[in-house]
């Protein structure tokens, strides 16, 4: 199963630090944001992802493009036509698709120009900010048994962001903006069906949890 992860947003609540770099890409213990999201997924056998960017694109691109290198063992031969020799890395086997999905596409948008990328069968989603203490297994094995298009995490903490309602039969009634009475807040790590993109044939240009789920 393939993993979207969603980084193209301007990260405004952070912008100390986003006014340099994508949010995704603030560093914690010296390695960035998205880099412990993927570890997540990697952990659970998950290697392939689909990674939506926006703002400050290029600074992702330029961290994958020179990340291989950065975790290996080289030897530079400049008396031998420049040539460079790589004797180990510690890189993980992933696959890793960057998409130019636009400065200011709602995340609805963002998943509608992956299309040909995600393919026919079911995709995980997340954003790059997602770090969190996910049974990955555990969330694949629950979606199987409810049997529904999308399914999604949330925790119940104390909080001022946006969260969600959850019903009878864990179906999700509605998101609003404020914590009023019990309701759980999105950690954001969702399972999709392929059939849920046919719902963003009109609403592309929206939020994909607030208007599509």
């Amino acid at each position: 199963m393939k993993v979207v992860i969603l980084a193209g947003g301007l990260g405004t609540r952070i912008s100390e630090e986003s006014h340099l770099r994508p949010k995704p890409m603030i560093e914690i213990g010296g390695m960035p944001i998205l880099w412990h999201v993927m570890k997540i997924f990697s952990h659970y056998g998950f290697n392939e992802f689909i990674i939506c960017c926006g703002y400050k694109g290029y600074i992702i691109k330029e961290f994958f493009a020179d990340y291989y290198l950065h975790r290996s063992d080289i030897t530079f031969d400049f008396s031998d036509n420049n040539k460079m020799i790589i004797h180990n890395n510690v890189a993980e086997p992933w696959k890793v698709t960057l998409v130019d999905t636009g400065l200011n596409t709602m995340t609805g948008g963002r998943i509608k120009k992956i299309k040909d990328y995600i393919g026919n069968n079911p995709f995980m989603m997340t954003y790059g900010d997602g770090v969190a203490d996910i049974n990955i297994d555990r969330l694949i094995e629950f979606h199987e048994e409810n049997g529904k298009l999308a399914t999604l995490t949330a925790i119940q903490p104390g909080g001022r962001f946006g969260v969600i309602d959850i019903g009878e039969k864990n179906s999700i009634q509605s998101f609003v903006g404020l914590m009023l009475g019990i309701w759980f807040w999105s950690r954001r790590f969702l399972i999709i069906l392929m059939v849920i993109i046919q719902y963003l044939k009109r609403n592309h240009w929206k939020c994909l949890q607030v208007k599509i789920i």
